[in-house]
């Protein structure tokens, strides 16, 4: 495996523009298609199609019966599941040889839905529950459960964007510094630059990882690292909220306890419990302390660190 300089995301086609869907229409979703794509590379999915279904063809649904559930055609009632499902192992083995670092998948669909995918009983007037999961999305979610997921109505919460984006450029940070050419050096420097970005995210899983990189001498590599992987993603996956992020600005602030005057140090406190009121956003308090890091000597560790910048800043999250 070789390393590139920007991620690499797979994305269900309707979401890019593609006139893929059953009716030969797209879903374009502006922010993946015009401003995520300028700084990604971006792979086009679309299991229906790609597994021989025309354009336009019949809708699709997941039925649940005692076979398990199956991916069927509304009208005719003609099964898909094996189609669908022979399709999917082929394509997720030639996805994981492509080094993916993410994939956002076009939600309530059969096929690429992540969460609360309807899914029907077998009798004519049964009421669909949202407990489903598309079938491709599934089979990948299980063969490569590191990806870092998301569906394209998750991006327009920002907390939840947010968390995306921190997850796909950490994960290619990872892939490309770590994961292709493994060392117990490259760990537990890779766990030093994103400690806070880690305890902005989940507190109690940045003192597992911390357990994890201290104890790198003692344990097998690989199993450690792909622990650590794991582990990282899934602090990264949880919410970010104004609380957490201004317990890290403060334990940021601590760093300049012997550099800044009085009335310095009172001005971030207010911005940052302002920010933590929800006054105003994560940069006010960040460009200042940003300010005095560049003016600062305050260590080499903290200018290291990714929580100032774990994805471009024109991505605008936060």
């Amino acid at each position: 495996m070789s390393a590139r300089s920007r991620p690499r995301i797979g994305v269900s086609a309707c979401l890019l523009g593609r006139p893929v869907r059953f009716d030969g229409g797209h879903k374009k979703n502006d922010f993946v298609a015009d401003t995520l794509s300028r700084f990604v590379d971006l792979v086009p999915v679309c299991p229906e199609v790609e597994s021989g279904m025309s354009v336009p063809r019949e809708t699709l649904r997941l039925v649940s019966n005692p076979a398990g559930l199956r991916l069927m055609a509304n009208r005719s009632g003609t099964d898909q599941t094996d189609r669908m499902t022979s399709y999917a192992e082929c394509r997720v083995s030639e996805l994981e040889a492509l080094d993916l670092d993410g994939f956002v998948f076009k939600k309530d669909s059969p096929s690429c839905g992540l969460e609360r995918v309807r899914v029907y009983g077998e009798g004519p007037n049964t009421q669909p529950s949202r407990t489903g999961t598309g079938l491709f999305a599934a089979m990948l979610g299980v063969r490569l459960p590191v990806l870092p997921l998301t569906e394209e109505g998750w991006l327009h919460d920002p907390a939840l964007r947010e968390s995306f984006l921190a997850r796909i450029f950490t994960h290619h940070r990872m892939r490309t510094c770590l994961l292709d050419s493994p060392s117990r050096g490259k760990l537990i420097a890779f766990h030093a630059e994103h400690k806070l970005l880690y305890m902005a995210h989940s507190p109690s899983l940045y003192r597992e990882l911390g357990r994890i990189a201290a104890q790198v001498a003692d344990q097998p590599l690989p199993a450690t690292i792909q622990l650590y992987a794991t582990q990282a993603m899934a602090a990264l996956r949880q919410k970010s909220t104004p609380g957490k992020q201004a317990n890290v600005l403060q334990h940021i602030l601590g760093y300049f306890k012997n550099v800044l005057a009085p009335t310095e140090k009172q001005e971030l406190l207010l911005l940052i419990d302002d920010f933590r009121a929800g006054l105003h956003g994560l940069a006010v308090p960040l460009t200042l302390l940003l300010h005095h890091l560049r003016k600062h000597d305050v260590g080499e560790w903290l200018g290291r660190q990714r929580y100032f910048q774990p994805y471009p800043k024109e991505l605008g999250a936060r």
